[in-house]
Parts: C-alpha cells; sequence; structure tokens
C-alpha cells in the first residue's frame, strides 16, 4: 500500500481570507496592542479621509467614546445640521435671484397642445408673470345662463347665489298669484342657476 492514497493529492485546502486579511494588517494602533489593525476608525473633525487602524475589540471602544463635534460650541453643531441638509452647497430664496432669465429659447406665443403652459395658472408668481390671476372667460351657454340672471362675466359665486334666490323669490307661483308669464321666468331662472352651478361658478 503507498503512503499517499491518489485522492489525497486532490485535496484542496481553502485560504481563510480573514488569516490573509491579518498577515498584511498594520498592527493595531492602540497603545501597547499587539493584534493585527484590520479595522479603520476616523481620525476627527478637519481630517476627513485619515481614519486609526484598530483591533477589533479596540475600534469598537474607540467608537463609543467618539464624538465628531466635541470642542464645538452649540450653535456651530446646529449650523453645521442645518447646511448638512441641501449637501453643504449654497442655496437662495426662491425668486430672489433678480439676475437669473428665463433661457432666450423659451418662446412666448406656442402653438398646438403647447399652448396649454400660456393658460397655465400661476397665483404665487413663481414662473415671473404678472401675478394677476386670468379672469375666466364664460363659455356661451354660461354667458347666457348669466344674462338670464341679469349678471355679467364678472360676477362672483356670491353675487350669483344672491341674485338667485331674489329672482325666486319674486317669481315662484306661490309669491305672484299664479301668473303664467312669471312661471315661465321662475323655469328660466331655475335652468341658469342649474347650468351655473355645474360650471362651479358658484
Amino acid at each position: 500500500m503507498k503512503p499517499y492514497p491518489k485522492y489525497f493529492d486532490k485535496i484542496r485546502v481553502r485560504p481563510d481570507p480573514e488569516a490573509e486579511v491579518k498577515s498584511r494588517a498594520p498592527a493595531c494602533q492602540w497603545d501597547g496592542c499587539k493584534q493585527p489593525g484590520t479595522h479603520k476608525a476616523p481620525v476627527g473633525r478637519m481630517r476627513e479621509g485619515e481614519y486609526f487602524q484598530f483591533c477589533f475589540d479596540h475600534v469598537r471602544e474607540y467608537n463609543k467614546g467618539f464624538n465628531y463635534f466635541s470642542g464645538l460650541a452649540d450653535g456651530e453643531i446646529a449650523r453645521f445640521q442645518k447646511e448638512a441638509m441641501t449637501g453643504h452647497r449654497p442655496t437662495w430664496t426662491m425668486g430672489s435671484n433678480g439676475s437669473a432669465r428665463s433661457a432666450p429659447d423659451f418662446a412666448q406665443q406656442r402653438s398646438g397642445r403647447a399652448g396649454y403652459y400660456n393658460r397655465m395658472r400661476d397665483p404665487h408668481n413663481m414662473f415671473g408673470g404678472t401675478g394677476a390671476p386670468r379672469q375666466r372667460k364664460a363659455k356661451p351657454l354660461e354667458a347666457k345662463a348669466l344674462e338670464t340672471l341679469g349678471l355679467d362675466s364678472k360676477a362672483t359665486g356670491a353675487d350669483i347665489k344672491a341674485r338667485y334666490k331674489e329672482l325666486v323669490k319674486r317669481h315662484h307661483p306661490d309669491a305672484n298669484g299664479g301668473d303664467r308669464g312669471s312661471e315661465d321666468r321662475f323655469r328660466d331662472v331655475l335652468q341658469a342657476y342649474r347650468v351655473l352651478k355645474q360650471a362651479g361658478l358658484c
């Protein structure tokens, strides 16, 4: 019998990756420790990118007492936290940069579906318009209903409701003694108010 069977030569042992790292790692920087320093720990504020090399036990101990803001006043800590919300990049109040203009290729007149942007409401003047909301133009059916109530296109919802109540009281069959002409007018007032309500004007 051979001292080394044929299968013995085919056995391979995978090397331990941690042992390999430990063999190449520098010594732990903790005073008096001879273990390999396999773990990084940040040096501190104003020395970003620099690290201590500690063993596992000492990096845990170091991290327990580490404070990035040690030695800073409360106001400076608050300022740092506020700036961190924007990634420490400068910011401006919205609308305060008066020198900024829209691109020269932004046409005032638009055609087709892009015409929507000219009709877009801008009540807070975010896009540099006049800031005044545009007057809503009444559609033909709405204009006729307003005319029936004796109002113009600038009438508000409160005006429409008040005028409707006034005309209903005047032309209601109980109030006018059954006058047929007044009954037709009453029907027209009801129809006009229904149209304006469906249009969302009152």
